[in-house]
């Protein structure tokens, strides 16, 4: 190839690059902006009106709605905007522009949304199906790499000056606005609030990690050509062999890993019961699959 060619070829695909990095940054933002909106629905439409103080900046700012009636927005406002500068701060290099964007957009959806039509009080519905909606929100604004800031910020500084686990910074912090709401409220309230808080936790990891129906499988066997030629021919996936020692006979065998759709390892189970039934074989749900043949096209080599 000429040197003129070269540079052409180097620089179209630099332009593609950017092209794709900034298509890629437009797609984090609108997630995070999606994902705000919904955290703030969530609130409007299930917590508030159920008097649900499940942790963070919006359990504050249903407290004081409930004893001063404060605008829960203008509420989190005075206590985000403030809040995400003293992180920024203090703890630097984890503030961003994309945290800025969470932490307006929340308060702004409560406000725009405050008198929405329809609305749940009963508390358990509200835990439950506002808990989903939030959790969907926060994992929607998580994987745009973004966040809401709030309370979650006060998490990270307990975590930075203490020495404690982000999860049991968390916890103390939600913990104090739930043990407060059981005076405000009522101790009945505080625990649908701790329910609330369960089930978004959950829900946020369902999101982030796109829980899927693959299976990862794990195959101890002897006869590791026989099931290489199984996986690799009949239901065309790749696999790695690791060598281990068996604990109870202390002989050398083969662990094959491997990972399959759901109906690949309904197949693959069948196969290797009426073909290779002493093999000692694991199935696991995978949360996440990245790589050739799921997050990726499948890769063929062809003879030349």
């Amino acid at each position: 190839m000429l040197r003129w060619q070269w540079y052409f070829l180097k620089k179209g695909l630099n332009t593609i690059l950017k092209l794709t990095l900034q298509t890629k940054l437009i797609i984090e933002y609108l997630s995070i902006i999606f994902g705000a909106a919904l955290v703030g629905l969530a609130y409007n439409i299930f917590f508030l009106p159920a008097r649900l103080a499940a942790g963070g900046v919006s359990g504050i700012s249903t407290i004081l709605y409930e004893l001063y009636q404060y605008n829960p927005a203008y509420v989190q406002w005075l206590i985000n905007i403030p809040v995400f500068f003293i992180g920024l701060m203090l703890l630097g290099k984890d503030f961003s522009l994309k945290t800025l964007v969470g932490t307006f957009f929340v308060p702004f959806t409560i406000w725009i949304s405050s008198d929405i039509p329809f609305t749940i009080d009963n508390p358990l519905l509200a835990a439950i199906y506002g808990g989903i909606l939030l959790g969907i929100g926060l994992g929607i604004v998580y994987r745009g790499k973004g966040s809401t800031g709030g309370l979650a910020t006060v998490a990270q500084i307990v975590k930075k000056f203490t020495g404690l686990s982000s999860g049991y910074s968390q916890l103390i912090v939600d913990g104090l606005v739930v043990i407060t709401s059981a005076f405000v409220f009522n101790l009945e309230l505080a625990l649908y609030a701790m329910m609330a808080i369960y089930v978004t936790s959950k829900v946020i990891d369902f999101v982030q990690l796109q829980t899927s129906p693959s299976k990862l499988v794990l195959i101890i066997t002897e006869q590791e050509e026989k099931i290489q030629t199984i996986i690799k021919e009949e239901i065309d996936r790749g696999l790695t062999k690791i060598r281990s020692i068996g604990g109870f006979s202390n002989q050398e065998k083969t662990m094959i890993f491997c990972v399959v759709e759901q109906q690949e390892a309904v197949y693959l189970k069948k196969v290797l019961q009426e073909q290779e039934p002493a093999s000692f074989v694991v199935f696991l749900n995978a949360s996440e699959i990245l790589g050739r043949g799921f997050s990726l096209s499948k890769f063929h080599e062809t003879a030349r």
